[in-house]
């Protein structure tokens, strides 16, 4: 009985690990159209980044974390310095406790580019801090990372 337990726990992670991936696809198609951009005057050389990161399991921690998140919560040094490093558009989708961030970017992105910045930014800084206060990192994440960047494991436009 305990092997069993163990087998239906395991094909229950695999299960939920493959709802999350349909879900963030599903996500894509209705938020993010492949063939076009959400804004009409982006550049046709931008590039897609895949994040993902969790919540704490807390129903009112969430809520709060939503209220932030509302036009007009994030600060908008914060909003300056994500412009400011070539990110075009950015949109962060919730399940549950589990965030995917997705960002459009031009050329000019560069991640590394990214954290220093961020570093060097007395209101990212405090941003961040408090947004510790509702995320945790995912169980697979290496130490002091955040946001974890997805594998894409299929693409259409391959296809």
């Amino acid at each position: 009985a305990k092997y069993l337990y163990i087998k239906k726990r395991k094909y229950f992670h695999l299960f939920f690990h493959l709802y999350a991936f349909l879900l963030l696809l599903s996500m894509e198609e209705k938020f993010i159209p492949v063939t076009k951009s959400r804004n009409k005057t982006m550049p046709k050389n931008t590039k897609r980044y895949f994040y993902s990161c969790d919540l704490k399991d807390n129903a009112e921690l969430i809520a709060e974390y939503k209220v932030y998140h509302e036009v007009g919560g994030v600060p908008k040094e914060v909003i300056k310095s994500i412009r400011d490093a070539g990110i075009i558009d950015m949109q962060i989708s919730l399940t549950g406790n589990r965030m995917f961030m997705v960002m459009e970017v031009d050329d000019t992105f560069d991640p590394d580019k990214k954290a220093q910045m961020d570093a060097q930014n007395p209101a990212v800084q405090d941003w961040e801090k408090l947004m510790w206060k509702f995320q945790q990192a995912l169980p697979w994440a290496n130490k002091g990372e955040k946001w974890v960047p997805l594998e894409t494991v299929f693409d259409l436009k391959e296809h």
